[in-house]
C-alpha cells in the first residue's frame, strides 16, 4: 500500500502527464494539468489548452459535472491563481466548488504573486500541500517561468555530438551521430518552443525544413529564424526550403543592412518576413535580437544552428538554456569540427556551466540539459576572433 506521500506524487505525476496534452500550444501562457480524485480515484482532469482558454481547475471542474464529494483533493502542477484576468481566479473557483484538500506541484514564478493562493485557501479553511514534485512541475514551463522572471523570451540551443565534443568530421558530413530515438527528442522540444533558429550556413549546406515531426508522422510548423547577416542565403538560384514551402509565411530572416536591400525586397515578395536589425558590423546583435522578440512576443527561440551562431550566442551571454545531446562515438580528430569557440578560460572557475541540469537516455545516446550559468567575467579568446 502506497504511503501518503507517494500517493500524492502519483497522482501529480498524471496530472503532469494530463498537461503535457497541451504541449507548446500555450505560449506565453503555462502548460497546467488538474486532477480531482475521490476515494483513491480520478473522477475528472482537465488541462490549460491555449491562451486565453479556461484555466486547468476550472476545466477539471466543469468536467466533474457536480460538486466534489466529501474528501475530495485537487492536484494541480501550479499554484492556482489569485488574481483576477481574463477567466477569473482559480482559488474562487475551488473555493465555490467546497474543495477542502489542494496538493500542488510548483509555486508561482511571479514574485508578485508567488504563494498568494496558498495564503488565500488556507485562510479559508482549505488543507493545502505545496512542493509536490515541484521540479517536475516547474521543469514542465521553462519558456513561461524565464519569461515572467526575465520579461523577455528564453534563448535555447540544441547541440548534438560525439564523446570528444565534436558535431562533424573534418570533412563536414555529420549526419548522423545521434539515433532515431534521440532525434525524435529534438522534436518532441521543437514541437515545445515557439519559434525555431538556424543560421546561413547550416541552411545553405543542409536546407533544412525547420518543422517539428509528431510521432504520428504530422508535421507543425512554428516560427523559422534564419540569421544571415549578408542575405547569403538568398543569392542563389536555388532557394532554401524555408523560403518556398507552404510554411514560407512563418519564415523571418534576421539581417543587417549589410545584406543589401534587393534581396530583402526578393524575400519580402516571396512572403518571407525580414527583420533588418541595425548594427554597425555583419553580425546580428543577439541582444537587439532578444528586444525585438520580446516586443513580437516570441517567447522562447530554439536554436539548432550551427556552431558558429550558437558560439556567438554563448559569447554574448545571450545563451538561456542548453541541450547537449552525446553519442557514444569518438572522432579523435582535433581538426573535426568542436561544438564551441571563442572562450579562453584560464581557470575552471571562468568556465561556462549549467544549473538545475536534468538527464535522460535515448537508446544509446544521452542528453544533458539545463539553464546556462556565466563567470563574473567571461573570458573570451581575441586572437580566434579576430581571425574571423
Amino acid at each position: 500500500m502506497m504511503s501518503a506521500r507517494n500517493l500524492d506524487e502519483f497522482f501529480m505525476l498524471r496530472a503532469l502527464s494530463v498537461a503535457r496534452q497541451a504541449w507548446g500550444g500555450t505560449h506565453p501562457n503555462p502548460l497546467v494539468g488538474a486532477v480531482i480524485v475521490e476515494n483513491g480515484q480520478v473522477v475528472a482532469e482537465g488541462f490549460h489548452a491555449q491562451d486565453g482558454g479556461p484555466h486547468a481547475e476550472r476545466v477539471a471542474l466543469a468536467a466533474l459535472g457536480r460538486p466534489p464529494a466529501l474528501g475530495a483533493t485537487l492536484y494541480v502542477t501550479l499554484e492556482p491563481c489569485s488574481t483576477h484576468g481574463r477567466t477569473g481566479a482559480c482559488c474562487d473557483a475551488i473555493l465555490a466548488a467546497g474543495i477542502r484538500r489542494v496538493v500542488v506541484g510548483a509555486t508561482d514564478p511571479n514574485p508578485a504573486h508567488a504563494g498568494q493562493g496558498f495564503e488565500l485557501l488556507r485562510a479559508a479553511g482549505v488543507e493545502v500541500l505545496s512542493g509536490v514534485m515541484a521540479a517536475e512541475c516547474a521543469d514542465l514551463n521553462l519558456i513561461f517561468n524565464h519569461r515572467i522572471v526575465t520579461g523577455g523570451p528564453l534563448l535555447a540551443a540544441k547541440v548534438a555530438s560525439t564523446l570528444d565534443g565534436k558535431i562533424a568530421c573534418r570533412s563536414g558530413e555529420s549526419k548522423w551521430i545521434t539515433g532515431d530515438a534521440a532525434r525524435a527528442d529534438v522534436h518532441h522540444w521543437r514541437r515545445y518552443f515557439p519559434a525555431i533558429a538556424a543560421g546561413a550556413m547550416t541552411v545553405l549546406k543542409d536546407n533544412p525544413r525547420l518543422t517539428a515531426r509528431a510521432p504520428d508522422g504530422s508535421i507543425w510548423c512554428p516560427l523559422r529564424f534564419v540569421f544571415d547577416g549578408l542575405l547569403r542565403t538568398v543569392s542563389n538560384a536555388q532557394l532554401p526550403h524555408v523560403y518556398t514551402d507552404e510554411h514560407r509565411a512563418r519564415t523571418i530572416v534576421v539581417t543587417t543592412p549589410h545584406g543589401g536591400m534587393g534581396y530583402v525586397r526578393k524575400l519580402r515578395d516571396l512572403g518571407v518576413q525580414v527583420w533588418v536589425m541595425e548594427t554597425p558590423t555583419q553580425r546580428v546583435n543577439f541582444a537587439d535580437f532578444r528586444l525585438r522578440c520580446t516586443e513580437e512576443k516570441v517567447a522562447g527561440v530554439y536554436f539548432e544552428g550551427g556552431a558558429q551562431l550558437v558560439s556567438e550566442l554563448l559569447r554574448s551571454r545571450q545563451l538561456d538554456y542548453l541541450f547537449a545531446y552525446r553519442a557514444p562515438v569518438l572522432f579523435a580528430d582535433e581538426k573535426a569540427k568542436g561544438m564551441f569557440t571563442g572562450l579562453r578560460p584560464d581557470l575552471v572557475a571562468q568556465a561556462v556551466r549549467l544549473a538545475d541540469v536534468r538527464h535522460a537516455t535515448f537508446g544509446d545516446d544521452s542528453v544533458m540539459r539545463g539553464r546556462v550559468i556565466y563567470p563574473e567575467k567571461l573570458v573570451l579568446d581575441e586572437a580566434q576572433l579576430a581571425s574571423r
